[in-house]
């Protein structure tokens, strides 16, 4: 098992930045891919970022590219994700989640575990 927690969440202006967290416990953490997903009132969860195991390769949805940066330090078992240049559509509850593999899984169907999710607003 590995749980999960995000944070970091909040209420931000369009333009603003926020830094959310994901703490992971339980089994090793490096053996794991990381993702951030995100699900917005209304619509399907969908992609954001993944991560490798080492953090020698990201992935990127193209509506966050340029604007999203994941990182880990898998020595405090942390995941993050930076995000500038914040928009309205990208108000969601944010989601970060682990998949056992050495690929970066861009598919919910492929992460075996989940966090509880954060609320990001970005008003305009």
């Amino acid at each position: 098992q590995v749980q999960l927690v995000e944070s970091g969440g909040g209420l931000v202006q369009a333009g603003g930045s926020l830094r959310l967290s994901c703490a992971a416990s339980g089994r090793t953490f490096r053996n794991y891919a990381m993702g951030w997903f995100r699900q917005a009132p209304g619509k399907e969860r969908e992609f954001v970022v993944a991560i490798t195991w080492s953090g020698g390769i990201t992935y990127y949805a193209d509506s966050v590219k340029g604007r999203f940066t994941i990182s880990r330090v898998n020595a405090k078992n942390t995941v993050y994700l930076q995000m500038s240049s914040l928009k309205p559509e990208d108000t969601a509850v944010y989601y970060c989640a682990a998949a056992r593999t050495l690929l970066y899984p861009s598919t919910s169907s492929e992460y075996e575990y989940w966090g509880q999710g954060t609320q990001v607003t970005v008003s305009s």
